[in-house]
C-alpha cells in the first residue's frame, strides 16, 4: 500500500493519492477492486476536459500502470496510472 495518502500528486489537478483512488475505484462497476481498461475509459470519458488527462488513451495507461500483467490495475498499482 502507498504511503503517501495525503500528498498531492504532482501534474494531477491537484489531488491526493488517496482521493485520486476514491474518485477512480467509483468506476469500479463490477466492484472487483480493480480497474479495468473499460472502467478506466469511462473515467477518462468522463474528465476528458480535464487537462491532467487530456490525450490518454485508457489501454496505454493500464499497458503502463499494471506491474502483474493481468491487465486490471489493482490497489497498489493506482500510482502507477
Amino acid at each position: 500500500m502507498v504511503s503517501n495518502h495525503g500528498v498531492a500528486i504532482p501534474g494531477n489537478g491537484g489531488l491526493t493519492l488517496k482521493q485520486f483512488k476514491e474518485w477512480l475505484m467509483k468506476y469500479d462497476k463490477n466492484n472487483d477492486g480493480k480497474i479495468s481498461s473499460k472502467e478506466l475509459h469511462d473515467a477518462f470519458r468522463d474528465v476528458k476536459r480535464e487537462s491532467w488527462f487530456k490525450g490518454m488513451k485508457s489501454e496505454y495507461a493500464i499497458g503502463k500502470a499494471d506491474r502483474d500483467g493481468d491487465g486490471l490495475v489493482d490497489d497498489d498499482e493506482i500510482i502507477n496510472l
